[in-house]
Order: structure tokens, then sequence, then C-alpha cells
């Protein structure tokens, strides 16, 4: 597929995808036709291989979320945004989860809206030091989407779910860091940099144990613990028989690195 707001590299080598959101002079916000383009390039990068991910943003912003201009404000005529929501974030977010392999949001510059929402949606979350998230919605007359009304309260707590989402104010990086709302912030130029080597070392581990380590951490919001229980010996008895587990015992037994395939 041919991409215009989106682009995709694979590297053979490493077997890591780098998928940039790619409408700079928007700061990357999002029309029906982007969302379009981003489903098909993760497809695109599963199909060909991939075994981690890194998502991030053209030019001074990561996203800026949703795109006003594609919206239509004729009286009578508005855009439905829960039909919007429907059809193409709340895929987009359920995607990203059930992605069989690790995906790193590399952040850089502002994550605004759904696109904040966007990067708290993946695995690991790192960001550039200057950057800055904002749940921006309140300042439209919105709730946060895109997940953001459960992961906040999930990763920082309710009072501060409540503030950041109450008064639209920014977040900077480092102090998502120390609230525990992202997992690192490094120096703005070596955001893509430690995002790729990271994505390089989890394409080199156990993805199908990644791809259920993600399952079971994510159903625990919800599930009670014996749910839980039964989930995750549902999922280590799957795993008991997959060639990596046998790899792993393989290598440990003989002392050597281990050679992981993701099957």
């Amino acid at each position: 597929m041919a991409y215009e707001a989106i682009r995709i590299d694979i590297d053979a080598s490493t077997h890591v995808a780098t998928v940039t959101l790619n409408r700079p002079d928007k700061l990357n916000s999002f029309t029906r036709a982007m969302h379009r383009e981003l489903s098909a390039a993760l497809d695109e990068a599963t199909s060909a291989g991939a075994r981690a991910l890194v998502l991030t943003g053209a030019g001074r912003g990561f996203c800026a979320g949703q795109d006003l201009a594609d919206l239509d404000f004729t009286p009578g005529a508005m855009t439905d945004l829960g039909t919007l929501i429907d059809e193409h974030f709340n895929p987009l977010v359920r995607k990203l989860q059930a992605m069989p392999l690790p995906v790193i949001a590399a952040v850089n510059g502002i994550a605004a809206g759904a696109g904040a929402n966007l990067a708290l949606a993946c695995d690991i979350t790192i960001a550039a030091r200057s950057s800055n998230f904002i749940q921006a919605f309140v300042k439209i007359g919105l709730v946060p989407d895109s997940g953001g009304t459960a992961c906040l309260p999930q990763r920082i707590g309710m009072a501060r779910a409540l503030g950041l989402a109450i008064t639209g104010d920014k977040l900077s990086a480092e102090q998502a860091e120390r609230w525990g709302l992202i997992w690192q912030v490094v120096d703005d130029a070596e955001l893509l940099p430690a995002a790729t080597r990271l994505a390089t070392q989890l394409a080199q581990q156990p993805t199908r144990a990644i791809a259920a380590i993600k399952q079971a951490m994510r159903a625990s919001t919800t599930n009670t613990l014996d749910q839980q229980l039964d989930l995750e010996r549902d999922l280590q008895r799957e795993l008991g028989m997959s060639h990596d587990y046998a790899e792993g015992v393989a290598a440990f037994m003989e002392k050597r690195a281990p050679r992981f395939e993701g099957r």
C-alpha cells in the first residue's frame, strides 16, 4: 500500500518496524485517511515478520489528536463523534494492544488529546525530555477518549487523573515519568535511538510470551483473582508447549544465550 500520512520502515536484520505519523505540518493530527493508513501499516508490520514496533511522529510533535479540519461543523450535519470514535479511534487502540509483538511509543514534542492516549495505549512509552502530554479534550467541551479514562486512573490514581482531565493542563515528560504514567524520559537527541535499541532488544526475546504477558496484564484490570489465576494457568500451559520455552530451558541448561523465534 502507498502511504501519504504514514511512513513505515522494517529492518530485516533486526526485525524492528518503525511507523511514523507523517503529517508534520498538522502536528500529525488524525484524519480518517490517516487512520486507515496507520491500520494498514500495523498490519503490514505484522505480516512482514516484525518482532517489535516503534511508533513515533515526524517533525516537532508526536500527535495532536483529531484534526478538526476533517470534521463537519455544519448545523444539522455535524460529525457524529461517537461514530468517529467507534470506527477509527477505538479500533486503533484495540489493535495496538492486541498486536502479537511489543509496541514502543517514542513521543517527541506534543502529545495531545487522542494523541496522548495513543502513546499511552502502546506497551512501553518513552518520551523526549522536551515533550508534554495534554488531555486537551475539556478545552473543547469533550471527555478524554481513546482509552484515556481507563488508562489515567489505573496508572496515576484518580486524583491526578481527574486533575489532568478537568484542567487540561500540560504534563511534562519528566513529571509523567515520576508519576508512573510512562516508562522513561530521555534527552531529545536520544529518543529514537533509545526506542530503537529497546525494540531491537525485545525483538530478540520470546515475543509469543511477550504477547501473552500483554494479554494477562491488561486482563487483570477487570478479572477477579480466580479468573486471573485461570488465565495464567491457560497461558502457561500454551507457552509450555512452545519452541521458545524449549529453547529457553535448553539454553539455560547448556549455559548459552537462547535463540528465540517467537513460536
